[in-house]
């Protein structure tokens, strides 16, 4: 690991400075970063991923890891609330089972204990190009994504291009279906990002980075807003092994129910298929003023991995997906279908 230098701020205003005064190195995996639970940050740095020159510890800021109703039915997360801490809590568990269901669902007790809410968004891809150090890939500022062609069995099938990473958070889906939004401030200020805003596909954004994060910003909490459906949430995700493991595919899916059990309001997105957290709308749309059934759902789950282009090696999502989508609405129903 390349030596760097530690600091402790006590606010939030304290760390942007630290990391808005850090030089600025021309390659961007230089340059200062925050740590939290370090769950990530410290793999990437003993990899040689990242090698920051200064790394700002955000643990001493009081205030930011508490979970706070915010008097209309709603969360406030703060960014170093554990994943233990959410996935515990009796407010998240009761109103937002989904996202109960999403914290718990992350690797082992040991790592949920450390792991942040802030950081589970902001964790870097875990492609195995990526990972290794000798590979000079897309990511890493090459002219190539050696999984589009190589072993991408665990690549994307939605929205990939130029780069196949996909996105290995399990809080982002379904924080995304609760239609929740970041508070982040930086150098030049505080502002509120709704979360289907604040991640980036690779042809669209820098291939750098994955997210629309400034170096010097910070995100201090997640708002995930009272809605009619989000007691009816949930969270299905498949792993290769029974713990510790990424998705392979996920889904978040949360519903409201009207007269005669019809769907008047839906809410569907894919998690460890896309580059980012992949929301289908047409997919919603379809379920609309139907009940739910096996007809339903097959139909449904097949407008869901519309458009789907697997690689060589990971068409298997495709079916597997379309699987898991069809448990989470049926047990967002509360139906047996």
């Amino acid at each position: 690991m390349k030596a760097f230098e530690w600091m402790s701020p006590n606010t939030v205003a304290e760390a942007v400075r630290a990391l808005k005064s850090a030089p600025s190195p021309e390659d961007p995996d230089e340059a200062a970063r925050p740590i939290a639970g370090g769950q990530d940050l410290l793999t990437t740095m003993k990899d040689y991923l990242t090698r920051p020159t200064r790394v700002v510890n955000l643990k001493g800021i009081r205030g930011l890891d508490q979970i706070v109703e915010d008097g209309k039915g709603g969360v406030r997360l703060g960014a170093l609330v554990t994943l233990t801490q959410l996935e515990e809590h009796p407010f998240v568990r009761r109103n937002f089972p989904g996202l109960a269901e999403a914290a718990h669902s992350i690797a082992t007790p040991q790592i949920r204990n450390l792991g942040t809410v802030g950081g589970n968004l902001c964790q870097r891809p875990r492609c195995w190009y990526f990972r290794l150090e000798e590979a000079i890939c897309l990511k890493k500022g090459g002219s190539e994504c050696f999984a589009a062609t190589g072993e991408n069995k665990y690549n994307a099938i939605l929205g990939g291009g130029p780069s196949y990473i996909v996105h290995p958070s399990d809080l982002a889906p379904m924080l995304l279906a609760l239609g929740s939004s970041v508070s982040v401030v930086g150098a030049e200020g505080k502002r509120t990002i709704p979360l289907d805003r604040f991640f980036t596909l690779p042809a669209e954004g820098n291939l750098r980075r994955e997210n629309v994060l400034k170096n010097d910003e910070l995100i201090t909490e997640i708002h995930v807003p009272a809605s009619r459906f989000a007691a009816h949430s949930t969270y299905l995700k498949f792993k290769e092994r029974d713990s510790l493991d990424f998705a392979m595919a996920s889904v978040a899916a949360a519903l409201t129910l009207g007269t005669n059990k019809t769907v008047t309001e839906a809410r569907l997105v894919l998690g460890g298929v896309a580059p980012i957290p992949w929301r289908v709308p047409r997919a919603e749309a379809a379920l609309i003023g139907k009940t739910i059934s096996g007809d339903v759902l097959l139909k449904v789950a097949e407008i869901a991995l519309e458009g789907a282009k697997p690689l060589e090696k990971n068409a298997y999502k495709v079916p597997l997906t379309q699987t898991l989508v069809r448990r989470a609405l049926a047990k967002a129903g509360g139906v047996n279908a």
